[in-house]
């Protein structure tokens, strides 16, 4: 099987999302690639009841996808040998009137890990930019000072979002 190198994900100039590619060849076959995940997620879950125990650091996963793009999936196979007393998961979906009243990642902070914890966010942060970029008038809910309309919206608003969401 394929090793996998974390470098060749990372983007280091300007890219056009169209042009990369959409799957990775492992050249493995569906066996090899079912028994590769079970180690994983043996080693993960060991690592994460280390964790639990020590209670010093904790950990997260984002997982950002289309709908049926197999994200509730992805979850159950890679954490499924995990102790659900060291593991939280949030799917955030559109936000509630509460979460529209506060900054828009006011929620993710609220939900990430405590020490010795594995955390999941289900769609995450990141969603916020994505949606609102096709969809402005959505950030008319989040009532924002300076934001009346969707032409106070500019380059400067969005630089700064992503900004925010960076650093978080």
């Amino acid at each position: 099987m394929k090793i996998i190198d974390i470098q060749d994900f990372k983007i280091k100039s300007k890219i056009s999302i169209k042009d990369l590619p959409t799957k990775v060849d492992l050249q493995a076959d569906k066996k090899e690639l079912k028994t590769a995940l079970r180690a994983v997620s043996k080693d993960l879950a060991d690592i994460q009841n280390a964790m639990y125990a020590h209670g010093k650091y904790s950990v997260l996963f984002c997982i950002q996808g289309m709908d049926t793009a197999g994200k509730d999936s992805l979850i159950r196979e890679v954490f499924k040998e995990f102790n659900v007393r060291g593991i939280v998961a949030h799917s955030f979906k559109k936000p509630t009137d509460l979460e529209l009243k506060h900054d828009y990642l006011w929620r993710h902070y609220l939900a990430l890990p405590a020490r010795g914890k594995f955390g999941i966010f289900n769609r995450t942060h990141y969603e916020n930019v994505l949606v609102t970029r096709v969809h402005p008038n959505y950030l008319m809910y989040e009532n924002m000072p300076g934001i009346n309309s969707v032409e106070d919206v500019n380059d400067a608003f969005w630089d700064r979002r992503f900004q925010e969401i960076n650093n978080f």
